[in-house]
């Protein structure tokens, strides 16, 4: 007589196996094509399973007495759970891993495109991610990471200055080489940290400060304090106490460039250069208002950094009117005229007491030390 099958387990087992096959398919399918593949293989097997199982059920007669289908369904559910357990672990692990992975490229990804976004408005600004020139000094100093917050090709100039070139006349006043200056210009739009190449002349070296200063968008005395610093003048506590508003890198800066000013018209009476002299030539460079289009040596020192033009063939039969490019500059832009508005007295002052007064204003900053 065929041994009676318990109904809780017929009916335990017969749930356990209908439903572990759709449950794995589920985790699959919620982890990725490639696990989905794991979880069918141990769907298979629990189907082969069962199938094992429903024959069995009918050779029940042919089983040893000792053998019930309750045993055999315990050891089957047994060690298929197991094999259920380890699908769903392996499933989990891959999805673990995929997420993780997806994390880091998604990371990779944000950082590369903001790094490309930002070149990309540097660009549409005219400006190259590594220029120096025509940068907010700002974001210079902070992308040079140097020890003291001034322009490296500043300090590089003042260097070299120092050592060998504070005896030159009329230094700061008379124009270095244009082809010269181009090619320094684009030294350190490459690299900020560049020494200055051997056998330079001083002017040229001089040259190259202006033009660095002439480039910045904001003066370093700023927009904001300009019209302080005016009324200012020549008061040493007045001024003092204005420049404390300036942001560090530009009084850090401000105060670099005037301390080299003030060595300079210590040695005036070899290089015929006193401080009111500098002042007249580096006030237009350090002090200006906003919306001001540009003083006539602001407009003349950038002129100085584009490249030269091309050279036309004139032995050429092209029209006179076709060698004009429309979308050049006016050309009476870039030459200074002898009508120009007149000089800026008020902030010529203010550049002069900075140089002579330097030590007693500048009492804050580090003392500038050349090597």
């Amino acid at each position: 007589m065929p041994l009676a099958e318990p109904p809780q387990w017929r009916r335990k087992a017969t749930d356990f196996f209908s439903t572990s096959s759709v449950k794995l398919k589920q985790a699959g399918q919620s982890a990725g094509d490639n696990i989905a593949d794991v979880a069918g293989k141990v769907g298979s097997v629990v189907k082969t399973r069962w199938a094992v199982f429903q024959e069995a059920r009918q050779q029940q007669q042919q089983r040893p007495p000792g053998e019930t289908v309750q045993e055999r369904l315990i050891t089957a559910a047994a060690s298929t759970g197991l094999l259920f357990r380890k699908g769903i672990s392996e499933t989990k692990e891959k999805v673990a891993v995929g997420k993780v992975k997806v994390e880091e490229a998604a990371k990779k990804t944000a950082d590369k495109s903001k790094t490309i976004l930002n070149n990309i408005e540097r660009w549409q600004k005219g400006v190259a991610s590594t220029d120096v020139f025509g940068v907010p000094i700002e974001a210079t100093v902070q992308r040079e990471q140097s020890s003291k917050a001034v322009p490296l090709v500043l300090m590089r100039c003042a260097d070299y200055l120092v050592i060998s070139g504070l005896n030159n006349e009329y230094l700061f006043k008379s124009e270095g080489d244009r082809k010269v200056l181009q090619q320094l210009v684009s030294l350190y739009n490459e690299d900020s940290g560049a020494s200055l190449p051997e056998g330079l002349n001083p002017i040229d070296v001089g040259a190259l400060v202006k033009c660095y200063l002439a480039s910045i968008p904001e003066p370093l005395t700023t927009f904001a304090l300009y019209g302080e610093l005016r009324e200012a003048r020549v008061s040493i506590p007045d001024l003092r106490n204005i420049l404390k508003k300036l942001p560090n890198v530009n009084y850090m800066t401000l105060e670099f460039v005037t301390a080299l000013l003030l060595r300079v018209s210590r040695k005036s009476s070899l290089n015929k250069m006193d401080s009111r002299s500098l002042a007249v030539e580096f006030a237009p460079l350090i002090m200006w208002r906003q919306g001001d289009a540009g003083t006539d040596l602001r407009n003349h020192l950038k002129f100085t950094l584009k490249p030269p033009p091309k050279i036309v063939d004139t032995t050429s039969n092209t029209a006179t009117w076709d060698l004009l490019d429309e979308d050049d500059e006016d050309a009476s832009s870039q030459i200074p005229l002898d009508d120009a508005s007149p000089p800026d007295y008020s902030s010529i002052e203010v550049i002069q007491c900075l140089i002579e007064h330097h030590n007693a204003i500048f009492t804050d900053a580090n003392e500038t030390v050349w090597r």
